[in-house]
């Protein structure tokens, strides 16, 4: 017999066994069965005692999204605080979206969540000394953090991010917040070695942000991670340009490959003088000038961490 002209020819049984066989795979493939997970709660306490338990506030799926009678243009302003480099090109100088520095999309304690901001605005800033609202504060980032220009506060973009950020509230009443901080804390008596913190950099920061500090960028050129600094780094004017602010962000969220504790990239990795030495290190390397400056801290009362 010629092995290579040899065949088989299936007979209608296991024709009909095969097709079985591959209906169920289909089907066990596209029905897996759905993974139940608890959603994040936080107290609810009053605006002016925290240590007055009153409620719980608790995190809402994205899909609830579509429940709401302005779903569009919450899920524009999801959109545009994860994507804000490519959607805002004109208004972005930086390779920064809004949530590089707002961790999980401002969902999470210590990573400078959204859950909060809509309530807590209008208020006096200490950099400004002068009431400022939240649109105001947006613009604000816009301008120093993005080393860009603000958006029209009555334009769709503004609009839309306020809605997300509203609709992460959960409709809490002014009176009221959520019993979360938005950032942690360091001891800001210590003193920040930027040799030190060059060598922290390179061991922990580097892979993700950089030998140079110039960030990472997908195969789109959209960012994966941002640059700490250079031309395209958030501007002198940023909060994140100061010593102990950047400390006590990188402290409770970086890096983000290595955890011990709590959620990813939320460990405690580093100690309170890593932290300020790798600060240190990175918030003094050249980064983009802020005209702006000039009208910082007015009255003369700016942190000692400030840049300028």
């Amino acid at each position: 017999m010629n092995i290579a002209s040899f065949k088989i020819t299936p007979t209608p049984a296991i024709a009909v066994l095969t097709a079985a066989i591959f209906a169920i795979s289909l089907s066990g493939c596209s029905q897996p069965e759905p993974v139940e997970q608890n959603a994040a709660e936080y107290k609810l306490v009053t605006a002016d005692d925290a240590n007055k338990d009153i409620g719980t506030y608790v995190m809402p799926q994205d899909t609830a999204i579509l429940d709401e009678p302005n779903a569009d243009s919450i899920l524009y302003g999801k959109r545009l605080l994860n994507e804000t480099k490519r959607l805002l090109p004109d208004n972005v100088g930086a390779q920064m979206n809004c949530n590089s520095c707002h961790i999980a999309q401002g969902k999470i304690p210590l990573g400078d969540p959204y859950i909060n901001s809509y309530n807590t605005y209008p208020r006096v800033m200490p950099r400004s000394e002068s009431m400022v609202d939240l649109e105001l504060r947006i613009n604000g980032c816009f301008k120093r953090s993005m080393n860009g220009v603000p958006l029209d506060r009555e334009g769709p973009e503004m609009i839309a991010m306020v809605d997300y950020m509203q609709w992460l509230s959960q409709n809490t009443p002014k009176e009221q917040k959520v019993n979360i901080d938005n950032a942690g804390k360091v001891d800001t008596s210590l003193v920040g070695d930027p040799v030190r913190g060059e060598k922290i950099y390179d061991a922990q920061c580097a892979t993700c942000h950089g030998d140079n500090g110039e960030g990472i960028k997908d195969s789109r050129g959209d960012i994966v991670f941002p640059p700490l600094w250079g031309d395209e780094s958030f501007n002198i004017g940023a909060g994140m340009a100061r010593t102990y602010k950047a400390a006590a962000f990188v402290k409770y969220n970086m890096p983000m490959g290595i955890q011990t504790q709590g959620l990813w990239g939320h460990g405690n990795v580093l100690s309170d003088q890593d932290a300020v030495d790798v600060s240190e290190f990175f918030t003094h390397k050249p980064r983009p000038d802020f005209a702006g400056k000039v009208n910082d801290w007015p009255s003369g009362k700016k942190p000692k961490d400030a840049r300028y």
